[in-house]
């Protein structure tokens, strides 16, 4: 009696234990047990081009790297947004940075690298900043510069000379967006954050996981002001300069809501969308995205933003198989698991190149098929 007893009691303290076990949300990552077939891809089914990069630290040794990289993956031109830097120096410093830069690639890499300028926003409010900026970024598309690349720090924390908040459809801008209309340039720009980091953190936001380890991403109505206060300034600007090409980064935040994506484009004729950072979003929702990719081919942009060559993996794949259930790489972006679209072909082509070629001047074509 008492020998069962013992055991009666070890095997509740063993089940209470069990219930009782605590596991944090980011230790919680159990692979799959699903037993589907796996056709992982390494490198792309079409040469492509990268239209969201950004590099630094150009040199010889740094171009022969990208090069064996690219050539893994089957990348056939790396579109550098960071011509300027990232906003380091004055605007001399800056200037010679990209023509250094442009000129290392077309010396060790030529046709396999394009770069886009970017803007200095010190002495925004001055009366000569639109005029100078016009200025300058003539004189870096003479050096070679094929686009302009906004970041996201205009309408986030850029600065006028009083302080205050330069907003993204500020008049002082308009002289640039059209003169990047003029030039025959595209302007790719990033506005805002996604729209979580304005929402609660708490246990209904998708994001909570990436504010968490980065709390420097969390924003609020009064920093700097409401997610949609920004995305209506950047719309604004789409609205003004319909001779302007705009390439709207992270899908402008929309991947989530193609419905809205969609209204968006056919609103807005002079924009297209980059798809970079926004892959889990058509890996969730594969037969909608498929959908959308092959209504929109001709607006879509294959673009990745942080560069490591592994991650590419993941984009061809959900680009161009129907595998089902396979994992994401960074947990913090998408604790889901992604499914195959199965694009076409062609529509394949034109998202990897055929977009960027027409819209991109000077791109060497011999990199591509027809």
């Amino acid at each position: 009696m008492k020998k069962s007893l013992n055991l009666l009691i070890l095997f509740l303290l063993g089940m209470t234990s069990a219930f009782a076990q605590e596991m944090s949300f980011e230790e919680y990552n159990p692979p799959s047990t699903l037993k589907v077939p796996q056709n992982p891809v390494t490198r792309a089914k079409f040469p492509f081009v990268d239209i969201h990069s950004h590099q630094g630290g150009i040199n010889e040794e740094k171009i022969d790297q990208l090069v064996r990289e690219m050539k893994e993956l089957n990348m056939g031109v790396l579109v550098n947004l960071s011509g300027r830097g990232f906003g380091r120096g004055d605007s001399n410093t800056q200037q010679e940075y990209i023509r250094a830069m442009i000129r290392d690639f077309n010396t060790h890499a030529p046709g396999r690298f394009m770069v886009f300028t970017n803007l200095n926003f010190a002495g925004f409010g001055d009366e000569n900043w639109s005029r100078i900026a016009v200025k300058e970024l003539e004189e870096d598309v003479a050096a070679g510069a094929v686009g302009l690349k906004i970041y996201k720090s205009l309408g986030l924390n850029s600065k006028d000379i009083n302080g205050n908040r330069i907003p993204v459809d500020h008049p002082d801008l308009d002289p640039v967006w059209a003169k990047a209309g003029e030039l025959g340039i595209p302007v790719l720009i990033h506005s805002a954050d996604p729209a979580p980091f304005w929402q609660p953190m708490d246990a209904n936001n998708e994001r909570w996981l990436e504010l968490k380890l980065n709390p420097n991403r969390k924003r609020s109505d009064t920093d700097p002001v409401p997610f949609e206060q920004i995305i209506a300034e950047q719309h604004n600007v789409f609205a003004k300069h319909p001779k302007t090409t705009f390439i709207n980064a992270h899908m402008g935040w929309m991947a989530n809501d193609l419905d809205a994506a969609s209204a968006h484009l056919e609103k807005y004729p002079n924009v297209n969308f980059g798809i970079g950072a926004v892959i889990a979003e058509f890996g969730r929702q594969p037969r909608r995205a498929k959908e959308f990719f092959i209504r929109y081919q001709d607006r879509l942009l294959f673009g990745k933003d942080a560069y490591n060559p592994e991650e590419f993996h993941t984009y061809f794949r959900v680009l161009e198989t129907e595998d089902e259930y396979f994992p994401y790489y960074k947990k913090y972006h998408a604790f889901w698991a992604m499914y195959g679209l199965g694009l076409p072909d062609e529509v394949l082509k034109k998202v990897y190149y055929k977009n960027a070629l027409r819209i991109v001047p000077g791109m060497d074509k011999s990199q591509f098929p027809d």
